[in-house]
């Protein structure tokens, strides 16, 4: 993480400033499974809990960490204590395992007895997933430092946050706890993000960040990209090339008005997207799918939700979001994921909202292409071309 200014908040001295925070890529879940032949009896499996429980309880958009790429560090308390995080866009909630959670062994865990700073809150949260996935314990108070110790932070006092003392399908995950980057009107408990907090007590020069992700394939351990608080990030993006007013300050919810596969307009109809970090794939209408997989010769595969292709296909149209008036390409190095072993797949899967909620998740693959530009202040989301990298 590197900052523009030096921030004192430790001395009790609050200075705006821009906050850079590197994340580290790692294989996802879904990339590992299918590598290894367990996905497809893990899918069916999540399938039917998703036709049990239906949507995710807490109004969380995205039912699972599964695609999961691209991690961040955080700290709480006084002194410190240092835990790796999703920084979600999809979600607006930060919680984290804690030292009472039986079944966290494997985690950081957060003891409010070595923090001078802990308030306690005392009111209980609870996020379910989609995918049977869960975590719930009791709200508290504390300061909340974007980075890891060492580093130039963003430091965040008083900020609500979730205890976490029991957590189940996670327990795998390289993360410890997720760090929501969306609107309080999402949040569980209607408790206010950390980043919002942090604008709210003008912490950092603008109410934006940016956010751009390598493409550095299925490795782990290597740097995925950065995010930018407070300001435009110039040294890995480009110019701004259009901002786009938000349909819903909920999620980071927009418009698009088409989609197409190289010079094929395959949909031109107006539907809400969202833009989700926590999403290596993108999601969309299966019908819209199929139109982008038919010409590139993907399959798709019902047991594993995902459509195959050749890993060398002879024809690879970008796929093309309308946005506003401008045209948003995809190219195959973006959308084509290879699994190792010669499988490789299109980096996309069905979803139906049945007329609710977002029709399309704009991930990874649209993010990497694109950096995004989450404009808090103005209700709006920006894009500018992605550095090389």
């Amino acid at each position: 993480m590197r900052c523009a200014v030096v921030f004192a908040a430790l001395l009790g001295v609050t200075f705006a400033g821009v906050f850079q925070m590197d994340l580290v890529k790692i294989q996802s879940k879904r990339m590992k499974m299918i590598a290894d032949g367990t996905w497809p009896a893990y899918y069916e499996y999540k399938e039917r809990l998703r036709a049990r429980h239906g949507k995710a309880s807490s109004s969380q958009p995205v039912g699972d960490y599964d695609d999961l790429e691209y991690l961040g560090n955080c700290t709480l308390g006084t002194p410190q204590q240092q835990f790796i995080v999703v920084l979600d866009t999809g979600s607006s909630n930060l919680w984290v395992p804690d030292s009472t959670c039986k079944a966290c062994k494997h985690k950081h865990l957060y003891d409010n007895t070595k923090s001078s700073t802990f308030k306690d809150d005392g009111t209980k949260w609870s996020i379910e997933y989609g995918d049977g996935s869960n975590a719930h314990g009791i709200q508290a108070y504390e300061t909340v430092c974007f980075g890891a110790i060492g580093t130039s932070q963003l430091c965040v006092p008083n900020t609500n946050f979730g205890r976490a003392t029991v957590v189940k399908g996670f327990n795998q995950d390289a993360a410890d706890g997720i760090l929501g980057l969306a609107f309080q009107s999402l949040s569980v408990n209607n408790v206010v993000p950390p980043l919002i907090n942090a604008v709210n007590q003008k912490l950092i020069d603008q109410p934006l960040f940016t956010v751009w992700l390598t493409k550095n394939g299925p490795v782990e351990g290597v740097r995925g990209g950065v995010f930018t608080y407070g300001a435009i990030d110039t040294t890995n993006c480009g110019p701004v090339l259009a901002y786009q007013p938000l349909s819903s300050a909920t999620y980071w919810q927009f418009r698009i008005a088409g989609v197409a596969i190289g010079t094929t307009t395959i949909n031109t109809k107006s539907v809400d997207v969202i833009s989700d970090t926590g999403t290596s794939f993108l999601g969309g209408p299966k019908t819209v799918l199929d139109a982008i997989a038919a010409p590139i010769g993907a399959r798709y595969d019902s047991s594993q939700g995902l459509y195959f292709v050749d890993c060398n296909p002879s024809t690879t149209p970008d796929i093309v979001f309308t946005i506003g008036t401008n045209t948003y390409n995809i190219q195959k190095q973006n959308y084509i994921v290879d699994f190792g072993g010669g499988q490789c797949a299109m980096a996309m899967f069905p979803m139906d909202g049945q007329g609710f909620g977002p029709a399309w998740i704009l991930g990874d693959p649209f993010i990497r292409s694109f950096c995004n530009i989450y404009d808090i202040g103005q209700r709006r989301i920006g894009f500018a071309k992605a550095n090389a990298n």
